[in-house]
């Protein structure tokens, strides 16, 4: 089971830290990435990071603006998000693919584990 906190509404350029933790029966460590959903639009990937925490990947859209890392000893992992602007508002989840097959999955579907999402709102 995965669960996000962090979210609320900040102005732009401001910063926001999102915490995912997994509290699931089966604790292994797995790939991880944040996804997020605006109003209007489609699911957007936006950062996964491998089962050992070495490799990330970010989408274009927030690189250089977000940051991904995991404690696996505390089965969290965060999302350090910096520079937030107004298209950044939307419901944030986190998801878990519970096979190690693939490093760093970027499509929705190749995740199996999905958090309810925390809505982060930047005003302008």
């Amino acid at each position: 089971q995965l669960a996000e906190s962090g979210g609320g509404t900040v102005q732009s350029g401001g910063s926001l830290r999102l915490s995912c933790a997994n509290s699931g029966r089966a604790r292994s460590i797995w790939p991880m990435a944040w996804f997020r959903l605006a109003p209007g639009r489609q699911r957007e990937f936006i950062a996964a990071i491998s089962a050992s925490g070495q490799a990330t990947y970010y989408a274009d859209s927030v690189k250089g603006r977000f940051t991904l890392s995991r404690d696996s000893a505390k089965n969290q992992m965060y999302l350090q998000m910096s520079s937030l602007k107004p298209e950044d508002t939307a419901l944030y989840y986190c998801a878990a693919r519970r096979y190690n097959d693939i490093e760093l999955p970027r499509m929705a579907h190749e995740y199996d584990s999905w958090g309810l999402g925390t809505q982060v709102t930047v005003s302008s």
